[in-house]
C-alpha cells in the first residue's frame, strides 16, 4: 500500500495512542479516575463529563465523517475547560492534537471547566456559528444514513420521472454506506460548486462498508446507484457526468479518421492518442466510488438471471415479461398539417423533451416523438395522426456503442431493442474463461471485485495464476432507463456491483420543469408528494 494510503492511518492510530497516554494527567487535574484515560472508549465517556457534554456525543464518535469534526470539537473544549481560550490557543489543540495536548497536559494550566454562559450573552457570530455547526452534524448524519434529496436532470427515465422532479432516496432501504471518503465539506457531493475543484480528501480513505438494508432490490425498483463507469472523469463539467470509456472510445474513432474497422485493427494506439487529446484539453483524474455521479435508473434484472431484450421486450431467463407502465419508445409521427401536430402534442401535455426534430414531408410534418403506449393508442385512435411507427435502431449496430463494446459477429448485432443474452453475475457464481465471458465480464472481474487479469499464449491468469473459471464475489443488477430510446443505462455500460447501489427512489417531493427543457416554467403541484412507481 503507498504511503499517502497509510498516512491517514498512522496519523489517527497516533492520535488515538495520544488520547490514551496523555488524558489521564487531564482527567487528574480536574478530579476525575486518571486510569480512566487508559481505556480505550471509557475515555471518551469520561472526557465528556470532564468538558460538561452529554454521554450521547459519544455515539457521535462511531460515525465515519462525523466523528472527526467532533473529535476536533472535544479537543477544542478540553482546551477551554484547561483556561486555552484564546482563538490561537483553540485553533491550536484543534488542529494539532498530536503535539498540543501531550503540552496542555505537562502545562501548569488549572482546571476551570468548561465556559459558563449563564450570565453572558454569546456573541451574534458564536451563537450562529454553533447552531450552523450542529445543524451541519445533523444534515450530515441524516444525508449519510437516512435519506438523500436527488434531483432528475436528464430525460432517460421520461415517462415516469421528469426531467425537474426532486426525489427522496432512502438509504436504509437497501443498507446505507459507510462513507470511503469521510473527510469532505458537508453536503456537497464530489465537486464545490463553480468548478471541479473536489469537496473531498481522496488520501483518507475507508473500506467499503454497508449497514444491514430493510430488503433487498427488486425488480422494478427505481434505484440510485455511483455510476459504474465514473471511476474516471474527463474534468470538464459538461463532461464529468457522462462515460469516460465511451468518451475515450468516440475521440479514438475519431482518431481513427472516423473508421471503426480501422479503430478495431488498434484500439490501444488510437485510446491512446485521444486519451492524450483529452488529458491536455481537459485533464482527466480517477474518482473513489462514492464521489462517482449518482445515476437513477430502473433495475429490470437481478443477480443470477439471463436477461435479453428482444425487439424492445425484456425477456428475463427466455421469458418476455409486462414492461412498466411509463415506459416509452422514440416514434416517428405522421400529421396532416403543422396544426394538427401542435393539437396532438398539447393535447398528449408533450414538452420539448419528450419532441425531437420535426420536417415536413409535402403537405404533412413528421416529429419524432417520445411516447408511453398509453400516448400512441390515444394518437391511433384519434383523427390528427396519420401514421405512428415505432423508430428503428438497428442503425446503432456495430458502432461499439453497445455493451461490452467489442466488437464481434454476435456483439455487432447489438442495438437498444436487440441485446443479449447476458448472464447477469452472482455471488458464487462460476463462469468459464472464454472469450464471450471475458468480454462481457472482464471490467467485473478487474475493476469491480479487484483482480488482476493478463491473457497470455491464449491463456488467462488472475492474480498471476493460470486459471479457466472465475467465481464471482459480488452480486450485480442490470439498469435501464424507462425512455428506451434516449437512455444510455447497462445495454451501454453493462453491470451495476452491489457496492454501487446507494438507496431507492421512494418517493417525489418537488417537481419543476423550466422553460428550457419544457418550453414554459411551472411548478407541477401535483407530483409533489407522489410515490415513484
Amino acid at each position: 500500500m503507498p504511503f499517502t494510503q497509510l498516512l491517514p492511518w498512522i496519523m489517527l492510530v497516533a492520535l488515538l495512542l495520544v488520547h490514551v497516554v496523555f488524558l489521564s494527567k487531564l482527567f487528574k487535574k480536574a478530579e476525575a479516575p486518571g486510569w480512566h484515560g487508559y481505556v480505550p472508549g471509557l475515555n471518551y465517556w469520561t472526557w465528556l463529563k470532564v468538558i460538561g457534554r452529554p454521554w450521547y456525543w459519544i455515539l457521535l464518535l462511531v460515525i465515519p465523517g462525523v466523528n472527526l469534526v467532533m473529535l476536533v470539537i472535544m479537543q477544542v473544549e478540553l482546551g477551554i475547560a484547561f483556561n486555552q481560550r484564546s482563538t490561537v490557543e483553540q485553533w491550536k489543540i484543534g488542529i494539532l492534537p498530536w503535539v498540543f495536548i501531550p503540552l496542555l497536559s505537562m502545562s501548569e494550566s488549572s482546571f476551570i471547566g468548561r465556559r459558563d454562559w449563564t450570565n453572558q450573552k454569546k456573541s451574534i457570530v458564536r451563537d450562529w456559528s454553533e447552531s450552523i455547526l450542529w445543524a451541519l452534524v445533523v444534515a450530515t448524519i441524516v444525508r449519510t444514513f437516512v435519506f438523500e434529496a436527488f434531483t432528475i436532470p436528464t430525460a432517460s427515465m421520461e415517462g415516469s420521472m421528469l426531467v425537474g422532479d426532486y426525489l427522496y432516496v432512502s438509504k436504509t432501504a437497501y443498507g446505507a454506506k459507510v462513507p470511503q471518503t469521510p473527510v469532505t465539506i458537508p453536503l456537497i457531493h464530489n465537486v464545490i460548486p463553480g468548478g471541479m475543484t473536489p469537496s473531498y480528501l481522496e488520501w483518507f480513505a475507508l473500506p467499503f462498508t454497508r449497514l444491514p438494508g430493510i430488503r433487498n432490490v427488486e425488480r422494478y425498483d427505481a434505484v440510485v446507484f455511483n455510476f459504474p463507469h465514473g471511476d474516471t472523469i474527463v474534468v470538464d463539467p459538461n463532461l464529468a457526468g457522462h462515460d469516460y470509456y465511451g468518451i475515450l472510445r468516440r475521440e479514438g474513432i475519431a482518431s481513427a479518421s472516423g473508421s471503426i474497422e480501422d479503430y478495431i485493427q488498434d484500439p490501444d494506439r488510437y485510446n491512446a492518442q485521444a486519451r492524450a487529446k483529452l488529458s491536455k484539453r481537459y485533464g482527466i483524474k480517477g474518482r473513489p466510488l462514492d464521489k462517482t455521479e449518482n445515476y437513477v435508473k430502473r433495475c429490470v434484472g437481478l443477480p443470477g438471471e439471463t436477461i435479453s431484450v428482444i425487439d424492445g421486450l425484456l425477456h428475463i431467463d427466455g421469458e418476455a415479461i409486462e414492461p412498466p407502465a411509463g415506459v416509452q419508445y422514440e416514434y416517428n409521427a405522421t400529421f396532416k398539417s403543422q396544426l394538427d401536430a401542435r393539437r396532438a402534442i398539447s393535447g398528449l401535455n408533450l414538452t420539448n423533451v419528450d419532441l425531437g426534430p420535426a420536417k415536413m414531408n409535402g403537405s404533412s410534418v413528421e416529429v419524432i416523438m417520445a411516447l408511453t403506449a398509453t400516448e400512441v393508442d390515444a394518437l391511433n385512435r384519434g383523427d390528427l395522426a396519420k401514421s405512428v411507427t415505432r423508430m428503428d435502431v438497428s442503425s446503432r449496430r456495430g458502432s461499439l456503442e453497445m455493451f461490452p463494446n467489442v466488437s464481434n459477429a454476435e456483439f455487432d448485432q447489438w442495438d437498444p431493442d436487440n441485446v443479449g443474452p447476458i448472464k447477469l453475475p452472482h455471488r458464487g457464481l462460476e463462469v468459464q474463461l472464454d472469450s464471450r465471458n471475458l468480454a462481457l465480464y472482464r471490467r467485473a472481474i478487474t475493476t469491480y471485485e479487484g483482480h488482476e487479469l493478463e491473457e497470455r499464449a491464449g491463456k488467462v491468469f488472475i492474480d498471476g495464476e493460470e486459471q479457466e473459471t472465475f467465481t464471482f464475489g459480488l452480486n450485480y443488477y442490470w439498469m435501464m432507463g424507462d425512455n428506451r430510446h434516449r437512455s444510455a443505462d447497462s445495454r451501454m455500460w453493462g453491470f451495476v456491483p452491489e457496492t454501487h447501489v446507494v438507496g431507492n427512489a421512494s418517493f417525489i417531493w418537488f417537481s419543476k420543469q423550466n422553460e428550457a427543457q419544457h418550453g414554459e416554467s411551472k411548478i407541477r403541484w401535483s407530483r409533489m408528494f407522489r410515490s415513484v412507481k
